[in-house]
């Protein structure tokens, strides 16, 4: 179940896979995918299972039959690091979807920005649509609102029984949104709400306010 938002009368759908869709742009925003991050552990011998890679593909799959976007925007950190078996993957998802896609560079994006315009995607170091700042770092900008990823943010929940829960999270301030991660393989850090912020946990399939 998705979870709709209005931010400066936009309005915004986030979906339990981790994106959010920007209805009036029909743009899908995604972070922290973190593709070939598996291919990458394995090649050092780290004992990941292979079937593990197919995971955000499939995902990828899902959230983009689901919205039906023109464009899809990856907030950065969409490939882990440097070029492995796993680009060949990439490229043919990238073949197969529809969508017009660009990328706002990330820490992890080291790979050169003539790979991905082969393929047709547009690399930015951030971009701004009307009032709105999309980077991968949280940038603060007098009269923009920021969407961004890189944290992983998460939220703990503590129940009765000292029972803990961690769950991954769209994390809402006043002038900013920070993406959960959408890569499977990837760490979360928890954030404690202030006063004022919103935080919607992603709790299976459903995105819930907390």
């Amino acid at each position: 179940m998705t979870q709709s938002i209005h931010i400066k009368n936009q309005t915004f759908v986030l979906h339990p896979c981790g994106g959010m869709f920007w209805e009036e742009k029909s743009m899908l925003l995604i972070s922290d995918v973190h593709l070939g991050k598996v291919a990458h552990f394995r090649k050092f011998g780290a004992a990941v299972p292979r079937k593990a890679i197919h995971k955000n593909y499939v995902l990828l799959d899902s959230i983009v039959s689901h919205f039906n976007p023109f464009q899809i925007c990856f907030l950065g950190d969409l490939f882990h690091s440097s070029l492995n078996k796993e680009w060949e993957l990439f490229q043919n998802w990238v073949a197969k979807t529809p969508a017009e896609i660009v990328l706002v560079s990330g820490n992890h994006d080291i790979i050169s920005p003539l790979k991905f315009e082969k393929l047709g995607i547009s690399v930015f170091e951030e971009l701004i649509i009307e009032d709105f700042l999309l980077t991968h770092h949280p940038e603060e900008r007098q009269g923009f609102f920021n969407f961004c990823g890189h944290i992983h943010p998460a939220i703990r929940l503590r129940g009765f029984g000292r029972q803990n829960l961690r769950l991954s999270c769209f994390f809402k301030s006043k002038n900013q949104l920070i993406f959960p991660a959408f890569g499977k393989f990837t760490g979360t850090h928890t954030l404690q709400p202030k006063k004022g912020d919103e935080v919607y946990a992603i709790v299976e399939d459903e995105v819930v306010q907390v």
